[in-house]
């Protein structure tokens, strides 16, 4: 049975020398598919530099602690740092680097927690007395001076490697990447940062570039990595003060894109994106599609209902919060069925709970925000209704992918996703519209494609394809 999240956090974070000696080594059971070994190969060809773009739940964690134990064998790996992005995800981890003969120090929240355990541990490694040093933080974490002034006692053999590593193309987080580390691993499905073609560079600048070949999702199912899935797109209008802003925003969309240098960072076009995919995440008419939806459903279990909006990094909106509560009292009470609310606030420890009542059946299910967007693994879910339809190509990719993940008899899943039909636009809006469409719709129409009911999924994108004469899709 595993532990609870709370006692992993406890374990690693204080007196981890007790555990000690831990080096890193393949678990005798793992057997590691042709596409990770390649990804492997791939990496050190490159000379210990580069970054995996492999599909949401196809093993990056393993691949990536697979490179630490063949790094320990070549050249005498001396520590192992990990970045990710969120507390759970340091958990996961953990987790993982436990099979892999690791003892990680879980350095986030408090530094009282970790600090001293890190320094005693550092010098160790400095002394000879201790073989490796693994380390596991939150991008938070490693922008605060306390762990900064640790960085630069790494020893010289050291492997970092960031996680859902997009995110450290922020440009606080990528000031904060330690240069004296030589090897660097960045992984992620998605490296590309919307709309910000400066971050991406830079972040490839430090860990290095996309390695080929990359790992679509067409290939994670293909291989068995993913399980199928039935993809029945919803089509849902605006109301019309909706319409009323969602014409505004895109009019100043439009204006900002048409002044903005090639390549150029512009905060001002990042809110206005953010402003119109809160806009569409909260839809009202949503809430009328999903009573219509799940009258028709009464019996579902293993069920992920997914709210949000445009917001990546650190807040969840106002609008996303309402429509949390708006869907759970409407599941809830409404219609009766058994859920509760999973999301960044919840702790970690009533996660793990959540997480078992639903595959037990305890619960039919979980109404979410954002945490489908970062790492997290509820493998129970079969079925999932996506309220949140983000024109952030991470997200998207992101919350699809982590539905698709297998677990003992879960054979397919099956995808109801809520897509907003713009409202009428006069003609120099509508090309501006056009083209953002575009971006957007290629993802659901390849989305569509890869369904094993491809034809009736791509048929409910019709419309949407003729309105904005994107028939080439």
């Amino acid at each position: 049975m595993n532990p609870t999240s709370l006692e992993i956090s406890n374990r690693y974070t204080t007196n981890s020398s007790k555990y000690l000696p831990s080096y890193p080594r393949l678990p005798a059971i793992l057997q590691l598919r042709v596409y990770q070994k390649q990804a492997i190969k791939n990496w050190f060809d490159n000379k210990g530099r580069g970054t995996l773009k492999m599909a949401t739940g196809s093993g990056k964690t393993i691949t990536s602690l697979a490179v630490t134990c063949e790094l320990y064998q070549k050249i005498n790996l001396q520590a192992l740092l990990v970045v990710c992005p969120y507390r759970h995800l340091v958990v996961q981890w953990a987790r993982e680097a436990q099979k892999f003969g690791l003892e990680p120090i879980l350095a986030f929240e408090s530094v009282q927690d970790w600090q001293t355990e890190l320094s005693s541990q550092l010098y160790q490694i400095r002394i000879g007395s201790q073989k490796f040093l693994t380390v596991i933080t939150t991008n938070a974490t490693l922008m605060g001076q306390g762990l900064q002034s640790q960085l630069r006692y790494l020893p010289e053999k050291t492997l970092i490697i960031g996680d859902e590593a997009h995110n450290l193309g922020a440009r606080r987080l990528e000031a904060s990447l330690p240069r004296n580390i030589g090897l660097r691993l960045a992984l992620s499905a998605t490296p590309e940062r919307y709309f910000d073609d400066a971050g991406t560079q830079a972040l490839l600048n430090y860990f290095g570039p996309v390695l080929q070949p990359e790992f679509t999702l067409a290939d994670a199912i293909q291989q068995g990595a993913l399980v199928h899935y039935l993809y029945y797109p919803i089509l849902v209008e605006l109301t019309e003060r909706e319409a009323e802003t969602y014409v505004s925003l895109t009019v100043k969309i439009g204006q900002m894109i048409s002044l903005r240098s090639e390549g150029e960072e512009n905060e001002g076009l990042t809110a206005l994106l953010m402003q119109r995919a809160r806009l569409i995440g909260s839809a009202a008419n949503k809430l009328t599609a999903l009573r219509e939806l799940m009258h028709s459903r009464p019996n579902t279990q293993h069920t992920l209902f997914y709210c949000g909006d445009g917001s990546v990094e650190d807040e969840t909106s106002e609008e996303s919060r309402r429509q949390l509560e708006a869907v759970t009292r409407l599941l809830g009470n409404e219609l009766g069925f058994r859920v509760n609310t999973y999301t960044a606030e919840t702790p970690l420890e009533n996660r793990e709970k959540l997480r078992d009542q639903l595959e037990r059946g305890e619960l039919q299910g979980l109404v979410a925000i954002r945490c489908l967007d970062e790492g997290v693994d509820i493998p129970a879910i079969r079925t999932a209704v996506i309220l949140a339809s983000s024109g952030n190509p991470r997200q998207f990719i992101q919350r699809r992918g982590r539905i698709l993940r297998p677990t003992p008899g879960k054979k397919r899943a099956t995808l109801f996703d809520m897509i907003v039909v713009p409202p009428d636009l006069d003609r120099a809006t509508l090309e501006v519209e056009r083209s953002l469409m575009r971006r957007e719709l290629q993802r659901f129409v390849e989305f569509a494609d890869l369904a094993d009911n491809s034809g009736e999924a791509r048929r409910k994108l019709l419309p949407l394809q003729e309105k904005y004469g994107l028939m080439d899709l």
